[in-house]
């Protein structure tokens, strides 16, 4: 009769002490390395870990947009000039800028002045071509034949509406733009759109 219990007991036991075998071997399962070991809660804390890291990368890549006033000036002074005027016909107004040398004060003086205040050139389509070099004999100069220094208004009709022996500051140059009749045409028309005119 106590053989039978001791049996009993050992039955009854038995599914107990297989559980507490396998919750025994868990934490040793954790550290081990078989396909079963890896444990679920420190893969989820791996990805948590990384979102954070990612994030800055991101940003980081994000650029910030340029500011709208150096978007409109960017084209003013291009980096690769057209090679003749008339690309830029019925698109761009050219101040064409020429001296013998780039250390000339008249050609200097002109450039930092248009390079002062460029949004009013920007507002009238103006783009600024320079020549300081006579031994290449550029197209721009063949066309324009300067002498030292020179300061050239072309309009987008091709045709040249001023040249001058001295520098001209983008007020001046403003002007004489304003009082072409393609000009006004376009003034009417900014109007018409509820466009605001930039009148320096």
């Amino acid at each position: 009769m106590r053989k039978l219990l001791t049996c009993l007991v050992i039955l009854a036991s038995g599914p107990l002490a297989a559980q507490d075998a396998v919750s025994a071997t868990a934490p040793g399962a954790s550290a081990g390395t078989g396909a079963d070991a890896a444990p679920v809660v420190p893969a989820q804390a791996a990805d948590t870990k990384e979102q954070p890291a990612s994030q800055p990368a991101g940003q980081a890549g994000t650029e910030t947009p340029p500011e709208p006033a150096a978007q409109a000036t960017d084209g003013i002074f291009p980096a690769q000039p057209p090679e003749t005027v008339e690309e830029l016909r019925w698109i761009k107004r050219v101040v064409a800028v020429f001296a013998d040398s780039p250390n000339d004060p008249l050609f200097r003086r002109q450039m930092e002045a248009l390079e002062r205040d460029p949004a009013p050139l920007a507002f009238r389509d103006v783009v600024v071509l320079t020549d300081t070099d006579p031994a290449a004999d550029s197209a721009l100069r063949q066309t324009f034949r300067p002498r030292g220094f020179m300061l050239v208004l072309v309009g987008k009709d091709g045709q040249i509406k001023l040249r001058k022996p001295l520098p001209w500051d983008v007020r001046e140059l403003s002007r004489a733009i304003d009082k072409s009749p393609l000009r006004q045409q376009e003034l009417r028309d900014l109007g018409q759109r509820g466009g605001v005119a930039i009148g320096r």
